[in-house]
């Protein structure tokens, strides 16, 4: 997702999801699984001073889909399935726990 002024940001959530792709097919032969989570906002200590800030925080929610920000203990279910046998032929997989953040 592109936002005015945050090309850099964007850049390298993009480089990530490429760098997943590369790594699965470097890899993969060797039965390494390569996967990514790309969460939305979460309330975190790091992004308090945005959580804080009355009219970005409603930006946050009203482009959220969900209506609110993620929080941490919401990204375990995802690294568990990844980390567990159920996502045994799961690889190369940018897995989004953003509230439909990116469905925009």
């Amino acid at each position: 997702m592109a936002l005015p002024t945050q090309g850099a940001y964007a850049s390298s959530k993009g480089a990530v999801e490429q760098l997943t792709n590369v790594l699965v097919l470097e890899w993969a032969q060797a039965g390494v699984q390569v996967n990514a989570i790309a969460p939305a906002y979460c309330e975190t200590p790091l992004t308090k001073p945005v959580f804080n800030d009355p009219e970005r925080n409603r930006f946050v929610c009203e482009r959220t889909p969900m209506g609110r920000w993620g929080q941490p203990h919401e990204l375990a279910g995802a690294v568990i399935f990844l980390a567990s046998d159920a996502s045994s032929f799961v690889t190369g997989h940018v897995l989004k726990v953003d509230g439909g953040w990116n469905a925009w």
